[in-house]
């Protein structure tokens, strides 16, 4: 039972200190502290500790440490430690710092940090300092003063301006700022003809403006890729307006429709107004013949003239328009 006893003591003192190195060598990364000092880089083992207690991944920093090392960087773990806390990349930091030192460009790691923490890929812009990078913008439409559309896309050619990287315009100001200089140097053109013949004129114009003052980036070249004619917009232009004036007559001719018809409207109420106003006077005639009858200035005599008077006219009428009927039917 004693040997039994030792046994297991045994067993659980080797369990223990077998999960106690596998904690210890969890927590402190030792292969990685052995890597280091076998690339010559002097990282302290506190150090490793330390960078796990402020919740730091140690393989990030030494990483990029025993890289920048090897290249001949002077870049201290403290510099790299407190751009990966403020939430950079130190990868890519080292790598644009060796490509820039592979390409004489001077670049100091905080402005390099700079960039990063910007937002921009600074190892992209190193690249683009080294190989320019071609923008192509779509075909921008402008007009001739004779009225003819020209449409022209351009490529421009930009390096990074690794000075002006942070702070500075992208791509789309490069892009817009091309643009309204190909619209204003077509717009110039007597004629869209002149254009055509010579577009090296619009990269000129616009080169000579200095529009990547401001950006992120040097213009070195702009090139018209291809030209093509649009629209005749002088003539549409003219045709809108013919349009607009006959919309106009059209409407004023209207208007004095409505206003001959309005009068017609007017003068036939005042005929039926006069019409009114005769048989107002003509019912008055016979209040008059009674009181002259009344009044023994009209006889009975001369009221039976005036009855066949008014007999022999409407017989006269009468003859008349049946006459007329007849004649009309006979010509038909």
């Amino acid at each position: 039972m004693v040997i039994d006893a030792a046994a297991i003591s045994l067993i659980i003192t080797a369990v223990v200190v077998i999960i106690v190195l596998s904690v210890i060598l969890t927590f402190v990364p030792v292969a990685l502290w052995i890597s280091a000092i076998a690339a010559g880089v002097k990282v302290s083992i506190f150090t490793l500790i330390g960078m796990r207690l402020r919740r730091v991944i140690p393989a990030r920093i030494v990483n990029p440490l025993i890289k920048a090392h090897k290249a001949g960087l002077d870049v201290s773990i403290n510099q790299l430690e407190s751009h990966y806390l403020a939430g950079g990349n130190v990868d890519r930091v080292v790598n644009a710092l060796i490509a820039a030192q592979r390409a004489n460009i001077e670049l100091s790691f905080e402005r390099c940090a700079a960039i990063d923490l910007a937002g921009r890929d600074v190892l992209e812009a190193v690249q683009m300092s080294v190989n320019p990078k071609v923008i192509e913008t779509p075909f921008i439409a402008g007009v001739a003063i004779n009225g003819i559309e020209v449409k022209a896309k351009a490529r421009i050619t930009v390096r990074a301006n690794l000075d002006r990287l942070v702070g500075g315009a992208g791509e789309d100001t490069i892009i817009a700022r091309v643009g309204e200089g190909i619209v204003s140097t077509i717009g110039s053109s007597e004629s869209h003809s002149k254009v055509l013949e010579n577009p090296d004129l619009i990269s000129q114009t616009v080169l000579s403006k200095g529009l990547d003052s401001g950006t992120a980036f040097e213009i070195l070249s702009i090139d018209i890729a291809d030209v093509d004619v649009g629209k005749n917009i002088g003539a549409e232009l003219q045709i809108e307006q013919a349009q607009a004036d006959k919309n106009i007559a059209q409407a004023k001719a209207e208007e004095r429709r409505a206003m001959a018809v309005a009068n017609e409207q007017e003068m036939v109420a005042k005929v039926q107004e006069m019409k009114a106003k005769v048989v107002e006077a003509e019912a008055e005639v016979p209040m008059a013949m009674a009181e002259a009858l009344r009044s023994g200035n009209f006889g009975i005599m001369d009221y039976m003239n005036y009855k066949n008077i008014q007999a022999d006219t409407s017989m006269r009428d009468s003859i008349s328009k049946v006459t007329k009927e007849k004649q009309d039917s006979t010509e038909d």
